[in-house]
Parts: C-alpha cells; sequence; structure tokens
C-alpha cells in the first residue's frame, strides 16, 4: 500500500524514500527552509572567516537565459539556485537545518543541473569546478559519540580548465578559529580547497548539453547511518560507488549543538564567472 501511494504521487514517486520522509523539498513551494551558510561572528561582522563571507543567500530560479527564455524546474517553473561570485574559486552554500529525534539510517536524495553563468557563446563545460553537498551531524547531549561529523561530497568538474568529471569527499577541515572574545563562538571554514580526496572509482560523465543554456537533471542518493556515523552509499544516475574507504570529517563536539541534523549544497567556479547549481526538489528520509 505504501509503495501503491508514493508510485501515486507525481512528486515523490521520481524517489526513493526510507519509510519515514522527515522532508520533501519541492522549489515550487518555496525556498523549504534552505538558506545562506552564515559564518560565526561576535560583536562585529568582521570577525567572519573569509570564506563564509563570500556566501550569499540562495535563490528560486526559473532558470532565465537569453536565447530561449527560461527552463522552469524538472516539474514546475521554479528551482533552489545557488549562485558563486564571478571570481575563480568563489563558491556558495545554501544550508537546510533540522535536529534528529532518533539515531538511524537517513537519505539524502535530490535532482540537480549545473551550468556557468551563459557569458559567452561557446559551451564553457569546463568553468563550473564543483559542485557537491555535505552533511554536519553531531550526537545528543547524553550520547557517547563525542564528535561533530561532517560528511563532504563534490563532483569536481574542472581545475584550472582540466575537464576531470570525477566524485571527491574530505576528512579534514581548516584549522579551528576563536571568534571574538567571550569564548563562547569559534569556526573551521571546512570548504577550503585544499584536502579533498578521490572517491575510488569516482570517475563519472554527467550529462551536460550541448549549448551554454541547456541543461538535464541528474538524480543523486546519499545514504548515511546516524547511529554509526559512517556512510552507506551514494548513488549518482546509473552508478552505484564503493564507499568502504570513505569517511567524514570529525572534530570535537562543539557545546552547543547537541541532536544536530544539517544539511548544505555547494557549488564552487574554476573562471570569472558565475557558476549556478539548480536543485529541483530534494527528498530527505529515515528508517526510524
Amino acid at each position: 500500500m505504501r509503495l501503491a501511494l508514493l508510485r501515486a504521487d507525481p512528486a515523490l514517486s521520481r524517489f526513493d524514500p526510507l519509510p519515514r520522509i522527515l522532508s520533501f523539498d519541492d522549489f515550487s513551494r518555496g525556498h523549504c527552509g534552505w538558506s545562506q551558510l552564515v559564518g560565526n561572528y561576535e560583536d562585529d561582522l568582521d570577525t567572519m572567516l573569509p570564506g563564509y563571507a563570500q556566501h550569499t543567500s540562495a535563490m528560486l530560479s526559473t532558470l532565465g537565459h537569453w536565447d530561449a527564455g527560461s527552463h522552469g524546474g524538472m516539474g514546475s517553473s521554479y528551482a533552489l539556485k545557488v549562485a558563486t561570485r564571478p571570481v575563480p574559486g568563489a563558491r556558495n552554500v545554501a544550508i537546510k537545518r533540522h535536529t534528529f529525534r532518533k539515531r538511524g539510517p537517513i537519505r539524502f536524495e535530490m535532482y540537480f543541473t549545473f551550468k556557468p553563468e551563459a557569458s559567452e557563446l561557446k559551451l564553457s563545460e569546463t568553468d563550473v569546478r564543483s559542485v557537491g553537498f555535505l552533511f554536519d551531524l553531531q550526537g545528543g547531549d547524553k550520547d557517547s559519540h563525542d564528535d561533530r561529523v561532517m560528511p563532504h561530497l563534490r563532483f569536481l568538474n574542472a581545475l584550472d580548465g582540466q575537464h576531470l568529471q570525477k566524485w571527491q569527499y574530505k576528512r579534514e577541515t581548516e584549522r579551528i578559529i576563536p571568534i571574538g572574545t567571550d569564548n563562547k563562538t569559534i569556526s573551521h571554514y571546512h570548504l577550503a580547497s585544499e584536502n579533498w580526496l578521490d572517491l575510488p572509482g569516482g570517475s563519472q560523465r554527467l550529462c551536460y548539453n550541448e549549448v551554454p543554456t541547456k541543461v538535464n537533471w541528474t538524480y543523486l542518493c546519499f545514504d548515511f547511518d546516524l547511529e554509526s556515523m559512517t556512510a552507506l552509499g551514494l548513488r549518482c544516475n546509473d552508478r552505484s560507488f564503493d564507499l568502504s574507504g570513505f569517511d567524514s570529517i570529525r572534530i570535537p563536539a562543539m557545546k552547543n549543538l547537541w541532536c544536530m541534523l544539517n544539511f548544505a549544497l555547494f557549488a564552487e567556479t574554476d573562471v570569472a564567472k558565475r557558476a549556478f547549481l539548480y536543485v529541483d526538489s530534494i527528498c530527505i528520509s529515515g528508517d526510524f
């Protein structure tokens, strides 16, 4: 009966959710809780680390373009748009903040696409450096797990003009830095360009259509276990990847982030041109 109900719903039948759906984000209904990742600060915004200071708000977009008007989303007129600044190496991040009520398997599914700003009459297939996602997790205040755990995955499309097309992950973050003078706030920029590792067998050629304004939607699914804080699987379109060697960024738990369950999306540009990550819809589900 449950499977029949899911398949009868055109919005949900494109996903393969676990038994309990935590959130279904159809961006024809608005931002659905996705907002700008603002860096930590105290007393003065200038205390924010530079990596975070470049971030701007996610937008709702019709995927407008100059030659035919707009694409719209996969199932409606709108998608979520994460856009970088037009500076080589610039990135932008959108975040959705939850807490969890029980530890167990969780599944993150989305339909996405990416393009650079179509400011030139050429394909520009190496202008977007990467797009990716991350979780930001921490156990409960009485939990034996005492780490903040941050699985990161990105599709490295290009670097310095070289078309690479491969999945990468991260185990290390930048140095943790005190913010302000009250000993209440610290920060670290975990999305820096350094310390990305190739996912074994992670090369993949994604659909990237023939002119700079055309897009095709790509399916992604990432499974993670909140009990063991380990990754269970990654799928992208017709490919499943081995995560047996995968690990997450792990740092000491922070004193006010108990039961944290955050999700983030990001884009990076490789050239002096804005890079766009578009997301049509996201389903976050669990078995708890």
